[in-house]
């Protein structure tokens, strides 16, 4: 896991122009060409600075996305699992189109790897995320929603598996965006029978 800060030794501003430089830089260059230099540049600090803090451009990056996400991904619960899985696979299509979406997709590939930064990106990132989502999914179960044979876990792979499939692909943004189509799909066979 990322270390956490020494808030001694950096200040928040020095941290928040970091974490904005990242964007910055691959919203000008692409993730690929991304470095801690060019990070460090633009948010007017030495590399050291950044280093004190992360261990690599990865790191900083997931930090990066993480602060910009915030809990905008959180999960809906209208008591309509339709209608909230439609909100919130939507606006995960949404992110994942922008440029926290252009981010996100290196850290992925990054991850690959880099072991350390794969387990960051499981535990902040999205074991959190997935535990909400299994939380709604077992209240729809509970409802009589979503059926109740299938382990919830599972039905959160087979509804985000398409999205990330698209991304990772280079898939046009419509058909990421397609996402009350495939949760109408999805549900029919998660429905009680």
């Amino acid at each position: 896991m990322t270390p956490q800060p020494n808030p001694e030794r950096r200040s928040e501003r020095a941290r928040r122009a970091i974490l904005d430089a990242v964007f910055e830089v691959a919203a000008a260059k692409g993730y690929g060409k991304v470095t801690i230099e060019a990070i460090a540049a633009a948010a007017g600090v030495g590399k050291p600075t950044i280093y004190r803090w992360w261990p690599s451009k990865g790191a900083v990056a997931l930090d990066a996305v993480n602060d910009r996400i915030g809990d905008s991904m959180d999960f809906p619960d209208t008591g309509d699992i339709a209608a909230d899985l439609t909100a919130q696979l939507t606006a995960v299509a949404t992110m994942l189109t922008s440029d926290i979406g252009t981010i996100y997709r290196g850290i992925i590939a990054e991850a690959q790897s880099d072991p350390q930064l794969a387990a960051d990106l499981r535990a902040t990132m999205l074991e959190p995320r997935i535990q909400r989502c299994v939380r709604r999914l077992d209240a729809a179960v509970t409802a009589g929603q979503l059926r109740a044979d299938l382990p919830t876990r599972t039905m959160v792979d087979i509804l985000y598996a398409p999205v990330y499939y698209r991304i990772l692909l280079g898939a046009g943004p419509d058909e990421t965006l397609r996402s009350p189509l495939l949760v109408q799909t999805v549900l029919e066979g998660l429905r009680p029978a």
